[in-house]
């Protein structure tokens, strides 16, 4: 795939995905990124970056440090995974607009929510 203008590589990547805002250069990839097809699939891409380090520091804090079994480290890291997935996928189209003004783009009107976009 071809890079879009305005990329910012891997480590402007996951500075976005932690949620810190990106230089003005970067500001027509943060447009694709918030707005064209598939946003919500890269917005829940985004938080397993940051999620997923935080269920292996978990995952060994229980097996090593704890007397737990094996079996909760595992159901604990899987609740932490599907209950943060879940409500990311849930907000997506309110944290879709926090990061749109975060970045001073405006956020689009979508008539399927229902409701207006926070």
């Amino acid at each position: 795939m071809a890079r879009l203008p305005g990329d910012p590589g891997i480590l402007g990547w996951l500075k976005f995905s932690a949620g810190f805002r990106l230089p003005a250069e970067n500001r027509d990839w943060v447009r694709h990124e918030l707005t064209d097809a598939g946003w919500r699939g890269r917005t829940v891409l985004r938080h397993l970056a940051v999620i997923i380090p935080v269920c292996a520091v978990v995952a060994a804090i229980l097996l090593v440090l704890s007397p737990a079994p094996a079996w909760f480290a595992v159901m604990m890291v899987a609740l932490i995974l599907c209950g943060s997935v879940f409500t990311v996928a849930a907000y997506a189209d309110d944290i879709r607009a926090s990061r749109l003004r975060q970045h001073g783009l405006d956020v689009p009107d979508d008539p399927d929510l229902g409701r207006p976009t926070h």
